[in-house]
């Protein structure tokens, strides 16, 4: 039992009251105690206690229970998801490497702090705020180690996807992983591949998602990982860029890692993307006699490998459809000689949701080949996108509408409004009128001049 003492929020104060009352034990345990001891914001707390979940459900009549793993859900209007309690638990047997074979009820403390994954997790807080520390949780979070509770071949190969989740971690708090626990993540790297491509996926975007991604990604690498869940990016490593006339130093991963390192964006997707813009690009290197690298279309090699990725990662729809675009259009040409035509086909190919996550990926690109953030050209384009976007982009983004059309001009539905629509449209984008309604209005009064007087 260590000195510290934890303060409560009012709810977690509730739990207890309610299960001391009744006879139980039951403590705040896992992610919340560490955080508690980081000084790091709770997102969830978790109970574990020596009541059955039956007996939890009578407690809290609203919760629910729909697994073999004891864990209850207790809904809370004050909070945006449930808190879980956890009965005291056993597991033996992880043929799967993914999920005990047989769970069985505990009945201490000690044996359920026993086989949770890293000793920063496997911490305990009583009512009175009272820690239990068995593993020396405490003193590894104060020198920022991730060290795996017991064995760590054993816990790998009870949950493959707790060498992810030592990733995570670390890169969350800018942690390091403990020598004998780095060694055995390596010796068990292929293990991952047992393990649900959703879980995975969300493994990874919370690595993307945390305040070090870069430094998530390259520990992914150096423990085997990074090859297993993304192959094609390791084939990055070693392919030079160096070439008379062009500005990249560093050969295609190490490049795309810095540009991960240097994205200003905080949606894991985004940082993805940028991660793995150039992942085409050696499928179409080529050096000239000249000395000077190409890599012809490697943007649109790049996105089917993206869309590849998405498919395999399991992907929603949205999510897998904009990791293509922006990898597909990442190498979009900045001119100053460009027409606003040409600008309105990039916008429309992008998608005008996806614009400052694109600018974000090519400022980082920037960074990340040596260049600085950006130039006047790019300060240009950014500023021709926002004028060229107060144009319509379709009929429908119009100032009126058929209605309008009909009122003004008595007319009925039918294909004549549509045709007039759409000369509206077309003396808009070419600014012969601005998208506003009371010039379309007078527009329309025209027509309706030239209807009534026909030469």
């Amino acid at each position: 039992m260590s000195d510290f003492k934890a303060q409560f929020p009012e709810f977690v104060g509730e739990i207890f009251g309610k299960f001391e009352k009744a006879g139980f034990k039951i403590y705040v345990a896992g992610g919340a105690v560490r955080d508690i001891l980081t000084g790091n914001i709770i997102d969830d707390w978790d109970f574990t206690t020596n009541a059955t979940p039956e007996q939890i459900l009578n407690l809290f009549p609203d919760g629910y229970y729909d697994n073999q793993f004891g864990t209850v859900g207790i809904p809370d209007a004050s909070f945006p998801h449930p808190h879980e309690i956890t009965t005291f638990r056993k597991e033996f047997g992880y043929s799967d490497t993914r999920r005990p074979d047989k769970v069985k009820w505990g009945k201490t403390l000690e044996e359920d702090l026993s086989r949770r994954d890293f000793t920063v997790n496997a911490m305990a807080l009583n009512s009175q705020g009272e820690l239990t520390d068995l593993f020396h949780g405490q003193e590894d979070l104060e020198n920022k180690l991730i060290r795996a509770v017991g064995n760590p071949n054993l816990r790998f190969s009870e949950d493959a996807l707790r060498m992810m989740r030592a990733a995570r971690i670390a890169a969350e708090n800018n942690f390091t992983i403990e020598v004998s626990t780095v060694e055995a993540i390596r010796q068990n790297a292929t293990l991952i591949n047992k393990i649900a491509n959703e879980r995975v996926k969300e493994e990874l975007f919370k690595i993307l998602s945390s305040s070090h991604p870069y430094e998530g990604i390259v520990l992914m690498r150096e423990v085997g990982l990074l090859q297993q869940i993304l192959p094609e990016f390791e084939k990055g490593f070693g392919i030079e860029q160096k070439s008379p006339g062009r500005h990249h130093i560093y050969d295609v991963a190490t490049h795309s890692l810095l540009s991960l390192k240097y994205c200003e964006s905080t949606d894991p997707l985004v940082r993805l993307a940028t991660l793995i813009h150039d992942i085409g690009k050696p499928a179409t290197y080529k050096k000239l006699d000249s000395g000077v690298v190409t890599f012809y279309n490697h943007e649109i090699i790049g996105s089917r490998m993206a869309a590849n990725i998405a498919q395999r990662l399991r992907f929603s729809k949205d999510e897998a459809q904009k990791l293509f675009l922006l990898v597909r259009w990442h190498q979009f040409t900045v001119d100053e000689r460009q027409t606003d035509s040409a600008i309105r086909r990039f916008i429309t190919h992008v998608g005008k949701a996806n614009l400052k996550d694109i600018i974000d990926l090519r400022v980082a690109d920037r960074l990340g080949g040596g260049a600085q953030a950006t130039s006047w050209r790019l300060e240009e384009f950014k500023n021709r996108l926002i004028e060229v976007q107060k144009q319509p982009f379709a009929i429908r983004d119009l100032q009126i509408d058929g209605n309008d059309v009909m009122r003004e001009l008595n007319l009925k539905p039918g294909p004549e409004v549509g045709k007039i629509l759409e000369k509206l449209f077309k003396l808009v984008v070419v600014k012969e009128i601005p998208n506003e309604k009371e010039y379309l209005l007078k527009e329309l009064d025209k027509y309706a001049v030239s209807r009534d007087n026909p030469t």
